[in-house]
């Protein structure tokens, strides 16, 4: 059997930072089989030491901790059990460091502030929980990007991730047989940007089945029917069209890449 590599990620923080650089890299590597354990809030000597002591048989620890005392503890006890230590800010702080000669701070969780941009994302959160699918003239010209799209091209879960990063995105789904509601052209008018989703017409047949199951609605074939699902999209792209937004293309795209292309359009609209 081959050998399940143990790796072992420490901060002083919530442990965010660390994870999603592990889990990034874990997955380029399919087939090595590892064990992740994280441990947060290490901000003291003695818990790292606690920790540390109870590794047992460690392969490689990864930290993201400002005090330069228990980082120096983690690399010495990576020379006495003869394990790998990283430090993922090392670096980069050094770069930072490198710049004008200043020190930094060494206090942890630094980025988990309340100040304004923390608000702003909670205002985000609550906007887009608050207005799913609300298309009144006010709630959509308060959006700083209108999503898009027939249904099941992830809107409400982008719009909610985006909420995350601060961004107000509204929703408006384009239903067949229906006209958007005139709000929506209003906010164009307006200035407020807008994007429109899609996705293959397999991918959202898939989807929809699942949806469909999962509602207990199975009766509801055109909703599922690939055929549909064409005309569905055939005619969302001429709307797109006649509005001149910018599409992405949802099918092979995680929500956080989707979120991603958004803001780089938002971007390109200001510059």
């Amino acid at each position: 059997m081959s050998k399940t590599y143990q790796i072992v990620l420490l901060s002083d923080a919530t442990g965010e930072t660390v994870t999603a650089a592990a889990d990034a890299v874990a997955s380029q590597f399919v087939e090595m089989p590892v064990e992740i354990t994280m441990y947060p809030f290490v901000r003291s000597a003695a818990r790292a030491n606690s920790l540390i002591e109870g590794l047992g048989n460690v392969d490689l620890v990864i930290y993201t901790i400002v005090s330069t005392g228990i980082t120096n503890l983690i690399e010495a006890a990576s020379t006495k059990h003869g394990f790998k230590a990283l430090s993922l800010l090392g670096p980069v702080m050094q770069a930072f460091e490198d710049l004008d000669g200043l020190q930094p701070t060494g206090q942890p969780g630094k980025q988990y502030k309340v100040d304004r941009d923390y608000l702003e994302r909670v205002s985000a959160i609550d906007y887009a929980i608050s207005h799913d699918d609300g298309l009144s003239a006010e709630y959509l010209r308060q959006a700083d990007v209108i999503l898009v799209g027939v249904s099941r091209t992830s809107k409400t879960p982008t719009c909610i991730y985006l909420a995350y990063q601060g961004i107000r995105a509204a929703n408006v789904p384009l239903v067949p047989d229906q006209d958007v509601p005139e709000s929506f052209t209003e906010a164009l008018a307006a200035g407020v940007p807008a994007i429109g989703l899609i996705a293959s017409p397999t991918r959202l047949s898939q989807v929809r089945q699942h949806r469909l199951k999962a509602l207990g609605n199975p009766e509801l074939i055109a909703y599922a029917e690939t055929k549909d699902i064409q005309n569905e999209l055939t005619a969302a792209r001429l709307f797109f069209e006649k509005h001149g937004l910018p599409v992405i293309d949802v099918t092979r795209r995680s929500i956080e890449e989707t979120a991603a292309a958004i803001r780089g359009i938002l971007v390109e609209k200001k510059t």
